[in-house]
């Protein structure tokens, strides 16, 4: 039984997770870490697990730690169908655990959300589970699951080496969001240009996704759930900023950089005044939390000097381009001028999108050469949208992708092959190969690999 009610959500594309979970389940004991960000789908994954098996589900909140051990023990209360359990005085976790696995005698799943909030009303709990599992637990037919949404919390106090947890857990797994390819299950009526529209706001976050109205425009879903004041979407970044970091202010002001293309650690610090010391521990912490990457050219094999920062989110770039810096706009209720200013931008903004669907749907797609690593690349003011290496069939890759409609390939294909003579890899024992992926082509000339949107939404 599932001491838990969940409103209904899609449920898409995280068989291979499940896959993990019910590998570690079956080798109970077992102490296992699940965490990710917030919305990103951790317990309607858990939920799918507990079909069919005998679950305690746990919700920790903001309330004090003593008080979440009483509401535990009321669940594990009416799971044991015991009332003498629930009035019992239990006082402290080792002897609820312990008290519950003696009366339980069967094997059991028991699952702790949102872990952190037990950590931030006593930072001794890693150590007293630390003593549930080494006295108690790992001697029983128990699967124990630890769930949290702070990612900086999960690393620092349960994942991290200097944890009293560490080297207790079974397994662990950090759930990502979904792939673009999957968006189109949540918005089936939707054509590919809307579908990569979307992802460029919502990136591949399920509760996200579903704020999104099938039947409505994409404008329209952009009008109503993400550029009206309340709004979930609206308000969800500075949520999510709040929970995981300090120094708001700063973060916002770097982010904002990145955001309008600023992506080198220079332009950062002198656009946004801070102390390089500062911006390079900030840049860190957003790149821990996988909110922004730092990129080099593919062909490195190792750091160097020339990296760039870029959004390894969606959602977080999509606020900080279009939503923070019109706030007032959107405090005065002057939806229709923002519209009319966003449309402006939009396409520039979803052609970097789409580069990173490209980066995603090449790997799909079948084509006459396969790479084992792809990104892009550049030096000085040279550019190349993305490059794919073969290291043992020495084969190289060089695409560009256009969100534009009627392209020229002829013209882009002669623009491409000047600049790969600068890229310096295998030179002399490769094989070239070239692509364009396009809304659509003018014509289509050989010796070029041509993709455009009803290519990219056949393999969809």
């Amino acid at each position: 039984m599932i001491i838990i009610i969940m409103i209904q959500q899609k449920f898409i594309d995280r068989d291979s997770e499940l896959e993990i979970l019910e590998k570690f389940e079956k080798k109970r004991p077992g102490l296992f870490i699940l965490y990710g960000r917030r919305r990103i789908g951790k317990t309607e994954l858990v939920k799918q697990f507990c079909l069919g098996k005998k679950v305690v589900y746990f919700l920790a909140d903001e309330r004090p730690a003593d008080e979440n051990m009483k509401e535990l023990k009321i669940i594990m209360a009416k799971f044991l169908a015991d009332s003498l359990f629930e009035k019992a005085a239990i006082s402290e976790w080792a002897e609820l655990f312990g008290e519950f696995s003696r009366k339980c005698g069967k094997k059991v799943v028991i699952i702790i959300d949102e872990f952190p909030y037990l950590i931030n009303s006593d930072k001794a709990i890693p150590s007293i589970f630390q003593k549930i599992w080494d006295l108690n637990l790992s001697k029983k037919d128990i699967f124990l699951i630890l769930l949290g949404s702070s990612i900086t919390m999960m690393e620092n106090y349960v994942l991290d080496y200097r944890s009293p947890l560490y080297g207790r857990r079974s397994g662990q797994l950090k759930l990502e969001p979904l792939k673009f390819k999957h968006i189109k299950e949540f918005l089936p009526s939707y054509k590919i240009e809307e579908l990569i529209k979307v992802y460029g706001v919502t990136d591949g976050i399920p509760q996200y996704i579903l704020k999104f109205d099938y039947k409505k425009s994409f404008i329209e879903n952009l009008k109503e759930h993400v550029l009206k004041k309340g709004e979930f979407l609206h308000q969800e970044c500075e949520i999510l900023l709040k929970q995981e970091l300090r120094e708001i202010g700063n973060y916002s002001t770097i982010l904002k950089a990145i955001s309008f293309g600023r992506g080198k650690f220079g332009e950062i610090a002198n656009l946004t005044g801070l102390d390089k010391t500062l911006v390079s521990k900030y840049l860190d912490n957003l790149i821990n939390l996988h909110i922004i990457r730092k990129e080099f050219p593919v062909t490195e094999t190792k750091e160097v000097r020339n990296a760039r920062y870029m959004f390894e989110d969606n959602y977080f770039n999509f606020w900080f381009r279009f939503v923070y810096p019109n706030k007032s706009i959107i405090e005065e209720g002057r939806h229709e001028e923002l519209i009319s200013s966003i449309k402006t931008d939009l396409n520039q903004y979803v052609s970097a999108v789409f580069e990173k669907v490209c980066k995603q749907l090449l790997w799909d797609i079948s084509l006459p050469v396969r790479f084992d690593k792809l990104g892009r690349w550049w030096h000085k003011d040279r550019e190349i949208d993305l490059v794919g290496l073969n290291e043992k069939t020495k084969e190289i890759l060089f695409a560009e992708c256009k969100w534009q409609d009627k392209v020229n390939p002829e013209k882009i294909l002669q623009e491409l092959k000047e600049k790969a003579e600068y890229v310096d890899w295998n030179n002399g024992k490769r094989k070239e190969h070239f692509c364009i992926i396009a809304k659509s082509f003018s014509k289509r000339p050989k010796g070029v690999i041509l993709l455009d949107l009803n290519d990219l939404e056949k393999g969809l």
